[in-house]
C-alpha cells in the first residue's frame, strides 16, 4: 500500500476523521452540523482525503463470534534467514491469507507479531501447518490465545498538529 501523499490537515479535516472512524456511515450534513461546515464543504474534504489516501478504506467491522470465528490469537513468528526475498514471500503470504487480521514486521526477538482468527483450536492447528510448519524459512512461533478482548480498534487520535 503506498504512503499517504503530503497533504495539509487541519482542524476541520481532525473533526472529520475523528467522527469518520468512529461511525463511517454518519451523513456529510451530520458531519458539517458537528464541525461548522456545509455540508457540500464536507463532502470535498472527504473526496480530498479519500485520494490522498489519508482516509485508507471503508469498512464494515464484523463480529468475529457471529460468523463463528470465535477465538482470536496473537502469534510471534521467528525467521529462519531474513533474506529479503523469503521476507517479501512471507508478507506476501500473510496479506493474502484471510485468518491474518494484523501482521507486523517487527524488531525484538520476534520478526513478526500477528492477529490471526480461527474457529477453534482444530482450524488454528491447520493454520499453524500452512503457514508455519510447511515454511522451511520459520524458526519458530510463539501462540497467545487472547481470553478476553479488552479492546479491538483501528481509530487513531486526533491530536493537535505540533509546531
Amino acid at each position: 500500500m503506498a504512503p499517504p501523499s503530503s497533504i495539509s490537515i487541519d482542524n476541520f479535516d481532525r473533526k472529520i476523521l475523528e467522527i469518520v472512524q468512529l461511525a463511517n456511515r454518519t451523513t456529510s450534513d451530520q458531519i458539517a452540523e458537528q464541525v461548522g461546515l456545509s455540508p457540500a464543504a464536507v463532502q470535498r474534504r472527504l473526496k480530498r482525503l479519500r485520494e490522498h489516501k489519508v482516509i485508507q478504506a471503508d469498512v464494515a467491522v464484523v463480529s468475529p463470534k457471529a460468523i463463528g470465528r470465535s477465538m482470536t490469537f496473537v502469534v510471534q513468528v521467528t525467521m529462519e534467514r531474513e533474506r529479503a526475498d523469503l521476507m517479501d514471500a512471507f508478507k506476501k503470504e500473510m496479506r493474502q491469507n484471510p485468518a491474518v487480521q494484523q501482521c507486523y514486521y517487527v524488531t525484538g526477538s520476534s520478526d513478526f507479531i500477528m492477529i490471526v482468527t480461527a474457529r477453534d483450536m482444530e482450524d488454528y492447528d491447520q493454520f499453524t501447518r500452512e503457514a508455519f510448519f510447511d515454511n522451511t524459512n520459520i524458526r519458530g512461533f510463539q501462540t497467545n490465545v487472547v481470553m478476553d478482548t479488552v479492546k479491538a480498534g483501528l481509530a487513531l487520535p486526533m491530536d493537535e498538529p505540533q509546531e
